[in-house]
């Protein structure tokens, strides 16, 4: 469903933070606010981008698929977040799918208009570069992640990641499947559910998709959380 766009709806957003009130009602022209039921598909990968998504509220799940159909959960897009603006901007094919795995709420503004608008006020240019740098980094502790780290550490620092969001409580629920997460982590299922047992070496406990952590200290020894990878821990260098 979409409707119009609210002021309560922009108010939160920092892309239109700097904006001269011109620029931005005349983006807001082309823009509507959609509310997106979980399941619902966003854009495919492969697709051209028809309008710039910004999220408000729940979270946009990015997948890559490769030709012989195998899967992957790539990142997971969190409020106020602008979803895979690099395709817009360069008016290129998307490099992944979008979904959503609750029911979530974005501001669409038409490629064309986002893209006119780019190229008039400096204030929204200097936002996007704020939001391209922001990805951009991300992206990179993703990798290093990925490339430096064994299964368990993987794991291991995701469980302190998702213990600090959580409120920092001792008792910690898996925010979506195993297999998600398994995905999002560069593993299998199975790598993912061993992982997971051999920590419990280090101070946790598992019970399906609750995680008891008994003694973070010996946890974090176990999987070296690191500023210049896990995003909980940056040094905003």
């Amino acid at each position: 469903m979409s409707v119009s766009v609210s002021v309560e709806d922009i108010d939160q957003l920092p892309l239109f933070a700097q904006m001269t009130s011109p620029a931005r009602e005349e983006l807001l022209r082309h823009a509507v606010v959609h509310s997106a039921p979980a399941g619902t598909v966003l854009f495919e990968q492969g697709t051209m981008p028809t309008f710039q998504h910004v999220l408000l509220e729940g979270a946009a799940h990015l997948f890559g698929r490769s030709s012989e159909g195998k899967e992957v959960l790539i990142e997971v897009v969190e409020p106020p977040d602008l979803i895979i603006p690099a395709a817009v901007v360069t008016n290129s094919p998307y490099l992944m799918q979008a979904r959503v795995q609750e029911a979530s709420r974005f501001l669409l503004i038409q490629a064309d208009a986002f893209r006119r608008t780019l190229q008039q006020d400096p204030a929204l240019s200097h936002a996007l570069v704020a939001s391209l740098a922001g990805q951009f980094r991300r992206m990179v502790r993703q990798i290093k992640n990925l490339k430096l780290r064994s299964a368990s550490q993987r794991a291991g620092c995701y469980i302190l990641a998702l213990r600090r969001k959580q409120g920092g409580g001792n008792r910690i629920t898996l925010p979506y499947e195993k297999t998600l997460i398994a995905s999002e982590l560069g593993l299998t299922r199975e790598s993912f559910s061993r992982a997971l047992a051999s920590l419990q070496h280090d101070g946790i406990e598992v019970q399906a998709n609750t995680i008891l952590i008994h003694d973070d200290e010996r946890l974090a020894a176990a999987c070296g959380p690191d500023p210049l990878i896990d995003p909980d821990e940056e040094l905003h260098l």
